[in-house]
């Protein structure tokens, strides 16, 4: 009992947090101090995780598993929640109405995230999605006065909802036909049920309902929306700790029930994967919209990992965890940059955030280190050497080389290409002089602010990582192993 216990104490922690922040409001409303209640909640919980690490796997029980993966996955999940906490508290002081209610709602979906990273059951899998999906619906949402929040937070609902259906429809199937819903179980029963044509229903209907999540192709139509109307902190978690946690899912059921080893199976995820990497680098191309067109990148990215959970061998595990922490450091510095410049929080109408691209011209002239952020942010996700992003594309280029699946590394040098010119654009844009056109700035101190420090440490980190990544790729090695 007690192993167990300690192995689930991030997850505890982090739900005590809630009740704490929810306590303080009922008490006295008071942002400043629910934010650090928040951000120490979570840093106590990152404490107990990376402590957990001396106890090995836990079977927790039938439905939960903590284990180096889902350790692993807890660590980005945490991380990325703490530096939204420090990002909002800045965001939200120019906001009018209630603001500590968003802490409660970021602290409940990174205890969502918790769950579905140590999911080894559909019944834990369909929770911790919910639990992670149904707070975003209020972060996205919570500047409703706005009509781009508002229209964030429906068009997420309406198809999250969308998703969770085709999600539970799948796992219905799958029980009808194996009479189990465990993940080892399920590939146990694949073994005996091979093609069978409601099995292959049911693994579709899935991979469906978590594409929706992750914006694969052609379920993405909603991501550009989401990111450009939603809040700044809100659209951050989304694009990370939420993006990071349904992945890992994906990858612990890749790995065990739905590790299909047909040919076409792979033939019909790399095509996926491919038409992912292209479609979001091609519609990034013609936006004007800095929010928009992150998102776009954020579906490249993501088609750029589905080709580590196509080879499904190898280091197919250790490049989804490398790339991972790289995706996952670059994006905070990029939207964490977008938070600082919008904050705090000002009603305009329509969407509040500095979210078009002119906003930010001549941003060096103003504010030139958190041009440099912006900078360095960009060059990693565009995976320029000597930054993180580099260290993320070559291990997938890698991992396809070593699988001969030369028409998936073809497809990513393309999409990489493809994504150089529109990065290079947004990079040039904060070099120009001001026009006389509207633009909007960071505050005087963003840089002696929680979140401006998150930034800055970010950027630095893409920095140290992309020229000295040994740690980090011994790290997710061991955890691979």
């Amino acid at each position: 009992m007690m192993p167990a216990l300690l192995a689930i104490s991030p997850l505890i922690l982090v739900c005590l947090s809630v009740v704490g922040v929810m306590l303080s409001i009922a008490w006295r409303r008071n942002h400043a101090l629910n934010a650090i209640l928040s951000a120490v909640g979570l840093n106590a919980a990152l404490l107990a995780l990376l402590f957990g690490w001396t106890l090995g796997d836990v079977d927790v029980t039938a439905l939960l598993v903590v284990d180096d993966l889902s350790r692993f996955g807890g660590v980005l999940v945490l991380v990325s929640t703490l530096a939204c906490v420090t990002l909002a508290h800045h965001y939200l002081e120019g906001y009018e109405g209630p603001r500590d209610e968003f802490y409660l709602l970021l602290l409940s979906a990174a205890a969502g995230g918790l769950v579905l990273v140590s999911a080894r059951h559909m019944a834990t899998l369909f929770f911790g999605i919910e639990l992670l999906s149904m707070p975003l619906f209020g972060m996205l949402a919570y500047t409703f006065r706005d009509r781009g929040a508002l229209e964030s937070g429906i068009k997420y609902m309406v198809l999250s909802a969308a998703a969770t259906a085709f999600l539970l429809f799948g796992m219905a199937l799958l029980y009808a036909v194996t009479g189990t819903l465990e993940f080892a179980a399920l590939g146990d029963a694949l073994a005996t049920y091979g093609n069978d044509t409601w099995l292959l229903a049911g693994a579709g209907m899935m991979l469906v309902g978590l594409s929706f999540k992750l914006s694969i192709v052609p379920f993405h139509l909603w991501t550009p929306d989401v990111y450009q109307g939603g809040p700044g902190p809100a659209t951050t978690f989304l694009a990370t700790a939420s993006k990071v946690a349904v992945f890992l899912v994906l990858l612990r059921l890749f790995q065990s029930a739905l590790a299909f080893h047909e040919n076409w199976w792979h033939d019909l995820l790399g095509f996926i994967a491919l038409i992912t990497m292209l479609v979001g680098n091609l519609l990034a191309l013609t936006q004007t919209d800095l929010k928009r067109l992150l998102g776009y990148s954020s579906i490249a990215h993501f088609g750029y990992l589905l080709v580590a959970l196509v080879v499904n061998e190898g280091l197919a595990t250790e490049t989804v965890g490398i790339y991972l922490v790289t995706y996952v450091v670059t994006t905070l510095g990029a939207f964490g940059v977008v938070t600082l410049v919008s904050s705090p929080y000002t009603a305009t109408g329509g969407t509040a955030d500095a979210s078009p691209l002119h906003h930010y011209r001549g941003l060096f002239w103003r504010r030139p280190y958190l041009t440099a952020v912006m900078t360095v942010s960009l060059l990693s996700l565009a995976g320029i050497p000597f930054t993180a992003g580099f260290i993320g594309k070559f291990y997938i280029i890698a991992v396809g080389v070593e699988a001969h699946r030369w028409w998936l590394v073809g497809g990513v040098v393309l999409g990489s290409a493809i994504g150089l010119y529109y990065y290079l654009r947004v990079m040039v844009t904060l070099f120009l002089i001001e026009p006389g056109m509207q633009n909007r700035d960071a505050t005087y101190d963003w840089a002696a602010r929680a979140g401006g420090m998150v930034v800055l440490g970010v950027a630095t980190l893409v920095i140290v990582l992309g020229l000295y990544p040994t740690p980090m790729i011994n790290w997710v090695s061991w955890i691979a192993s």
